[in-house]
């Protein structure tokens, strides 16, 4: 008699052929090394994390394609062969006209900021990202939230959480006028609301609505391919389209972009700029050579632009990404399991803790979220990052900002961990849980001016 088999497993679409060997640490160990960081966990040093979901951002695993592209770069100073492979990959992959090479996303968005944003302006986005709003803030523009309001309610079902709210947006047109508008920031998976994707439709509908008004899409389009994989897996009439054709869509609907190639191209360092207007090209060429390095570089060496090429193709691969944000929806399941508070639905690049729920006892001003990400690494060694209270940083005027989602992310290197891991990490953050009443504060003696999560030093409160 046949075995009945209700349920398929899926496996990883590759296999390792070489192993980093990690350091093993004790409790004690981690307890120094923690108070030593001021609690900050990107004060660690990293020889002693055991597995770091700190970021994906230039922490993913490269394939054997990548390294031998690697070998064939080209590192002449000016009109390198590996620049001209790198925009033609780009534009036959997403279809901007114009590419600028970057050493990583940030720059471009210094660049794009410089050129596009006034004093006085006004830039909608779906939802905030740190580097983004400080580049934003630093050009004399003010940065407002126009994602939907789903996206700050953790618990909140809707498949689509990076949505436009076009309300906001013509609420804002009409107080401000669309000339102060000089682009809307859309990103793809916003990582901020807990790697939450974008529909096509509300993407269309917001093209409609920009066009009439006159204002541009700027995309941040770190995470595109796995935004496109939820359009797939989720929106009506995509379930027969690739990533790769989804990708090409969403991008058509844009006016250019910003892109961090540490993310979904696979990369351990990189970016770019895209655009589809020539007279914004050519400032941002100007410009790259004041602050990265010629047009045909940007500030990367030939085998870094040869390796982002590969990684793009990658990138768009339907099982690639099925094992991608299949590991992450893992994860999640594992925690949901345990009683863990997460964010939902299961996003893209990581699985996103509720600092809030976890922790009740403590104030937002008692830092939650930096609070637990230090206690699950004296647990484990397993490090994530806060995304909350910290890093959504201060306003203009000096007052923090109080943002609604107060949040732990454990974000998961593409090609990097097993299932294995999974659930180890899964069983700290419920070790951690059972034990959560017992947990104290901290209290912040040290933060620079800009982006304070990435140094801010703290203490335990008593």
């Amino acid at each position: 008699m046949a075995r009945k088999i209700i349920k398929r497993s899926w496996a990883e679409p590759y296999r390792m052929k070489m192993v980093e060997l990690l350091k093993m640490t004790t409790r004690e160990q981690r307890n120094k090394a923690i108070k030593e960081a001021g609690y900050n966990t990107f004060l660690l040093h990293a020889e002693d994390v055991y597995i770091d979901l700190l970021t994906d951002s230039g922490t993913n695993a490269m394939s054997d394609r990548q390294w031998s592209a690697f070998m064939t770069g080209d590192e002449a100073y000016a009109g390198s062969k590996s620049y001209y492979i790198l925009e033609d990959t780009i534009k036959k992959y997403y279809g901007y006209k114009y590419v600028v090479p970057t050493h990583q996303g940030r720059a471009a968005e210094n660049i794009l900021s410089k050129i596009l944003i006034k004093k006085g302006d006004i830039v909608p986005g779906n939802m905030y990202f740190t580097t983004t709003r400080l580049h934003q803030e630093l050009a004399g523009g003010t940065f407002q939230d126009i994602i939907i309001d789903e996206a700050h309610d953790p618990y909140n079902e809707h498949p689509f959480k990076g949505n436009v709210d076009l309300a906001k947006l013509e609420k804002l047109v009409k107080k401000y006028g669309a000339k102060r508008i000089p682009y809307v920031c859309i990103a793809t998976n916003v990582n901020m609301a807990g790697g939450q994707p974008i529909s096509m439709a509300n993407l269309k509908e917001l093209r409609a609505y920009t066009k009439k008004h006159g204002i541009r899409i700027i995309h941040d389009m770190t995470r595109v391919a796995e935004n496109a994989f939820f359009i797939q897996q989720r929106e009506k009439g995509y379930a027969n389209k690739s990533v790769r054709q989804i990708v090409k869509e969403i991008c058509s609907l844009t006016d250019g972009a910003t892109m961090s190639a540490k993310k979904d191209a696979l990369v351990n360092i990189g970016g770019f700029m895209a655009i589809n207007d020539w007279d914004i090209f050519e400032e941002a060429r100007n410009l790259v050579v004041v602050f990265e390095g010629l047009h045909t570089y940007g500030g990367l060496a030939g085998r870094d632009m040869e390796a982002i090429a590969v990684g793009i193709v990658e990138s768009l691969d339907d099982n690639h990404q099925k094992a991608r944000v299949g590991q992450v929806e893992y994860l999640g399941k594992k925690m949901i399991e345990y009683d863990v508070p997460i964010v939902k639905p299961i996003g893209g690049h990581g699985i996103f803790v509720d600092a809030k729920a976890f922790l009740p006892h403590l104030t937002q001003d008692q830092f939650p979220a930096q609070t637990l990400a230090a206690e699950i690494y004296v647990d484990s060694g397993v490090r994530t990052m806060e995304r909350g209270i910290v890093s959504a940083g201060r306003k203009p005027n000096g007052e923090n900002y109080y943002p609604k989602l107060e949040l732990v992310r454990f974000t998961l290197p593409r090609r990097v961990y097993t299932q294995a891991h999974m659930d180890v990490i899964a069983e700290s953050a419920a070790a951690v849980y059972d034990r959560r009443k017992s947990i104290k504060g901290l209290k912040i003696v040290y933060e620079p001016k800009y982006l304070r999560f990435f140094q801010a030093r703290f203490e335990k409160l008593k």
